[in-house]
């Protein structure tokens, strides 16, 4: 009798859980799959016209690069890839590396007047989307870079 009341127990536990799993479980498998990621600073290097960013501006870069607003996702057709990896532009991106210990991805920031163009390279995969900040848009215009 106790064998039953037990099993009975932890499906009820199992089913509650897949039913409506806790919220810190939701946010680890969305922050798995979101397209703008939260990046630490310790697993990123960040490259600007050849230099890296070290100290301070590399904190305030992706402090600033986290709390940008996501926009909206620019679709890429087939074939276009190569478009959005080096687009004909004279802004000079920032390319950010992201090592973790399972992923490998590559982002290029363009910072524009109005909004931030970024594409995301990971595996064999490009996504592009855009930003919005205007703390990250005064850093890179107001020559807060220096490099």
């Amino acid at each position: 009798m106790t064998w039953t009341a037990f099993v009975i127990i932890i499906l009820g536990i199992t089913l509650k859980m897949l039913t409506s799993p806790p919220s810190a479980v939701v946010n680890w498998l969305i922050s798995k799959f979101a397209l703008h990621p939260k990046l630490d600073v310790k697993d990123v290097s960040i490259i600007f016209n050849g230099e890296y960013l070290e100290g301070e501006e590399k904190i305030r870069f992706t402090d600033y690069f986290n709390k940008a607003l996501f926009l909206d996702r620019n679709h890429i057709f087939p074939g276009d890839e190569k478009l959005f990896l080096s687009p004909d532009t004279n802004i000079i991106p920032f390319i950010i590396n992201v090592k973790d210990c399972k992923r490998n991805m590559k982002f290029y920031v363009y910072c524009e007047d109005d909004q931030i163009f970024v594409v995301k390279q990971w595996k064999k995969k490009v996504a592009s989307y855009n930003l919005s900040s205007t703390n990250l848009q005064n850093l890179t215009n107001s020559n807060g870079i220096s490099v």
